[in-house]
């Protein structure tokens, strides 16, 4: 007689994200991803459940071309709601933008790339949440890149 093992199936996976204290012009970015995967289809749905609600509905994501693989879609469906993706060239590397419902409000995250070492990852995750930091993004983005591998 053969025995059969049913396993349950893995938790999905928490989201990564730092938040600032709160929606602040003055801070440089209000907080810090990272993703597991350079994949945003299957990234960004839980990111924007997370952030859904907290200054308003979801209304476009913008990201980097080169940072993301292909394909690159135009809307995504997240539940009732279907944000616009734009992918732009121009977007600064290390940043996704989130904005809410006409305009209204934005997240302005950094993105920590995927294959950043935790170490690196938690530097970035936390100077990206300090307010009184006015490194730039592009400068929180060099260790994380530069410890990846």
């Amino acid at each position: 007689m053969t025995g059969t093992t049913t396993r349950p199936a893995p938790a999905p996976a928490a989201l990564r994200l730092k938040l600032g204290d709160g929606p602040s012009r003055k801070a440089a970015l209000d907080g810090a991803w990272w993703p597991r995967t350079t994949d945003a289809q299957a990234e960004l749905p839980l990111l924007l459940q997370a952030l859904a609600g907290l200054r308003g509905e979801i209304t476009h994501v913008l990201l980097g071309t080169t940072e993301w693989d292909l394909p690159h879609p135009r809307r995504l469906l997240l539940g009732r709601t279907a944000p616009r993706l734009g992918w732009y060239t121009s977007q600064p590397a290390g940043l996704v933008t989130i904005m809410t419902e006409f305009g209204r409000d934005r997240f302005d995250l950094l993105v920590v790339p995927p294959d950043a070492t935790p170490a690196a990852a938690d530097t970035a995750l936390a100077a990206a949440t300090d307010a009184y930091d006015k490194t730039a993004r592009a400068e929180l983005a060099d260790p994380v890149t530069d410890g990846a591998g």
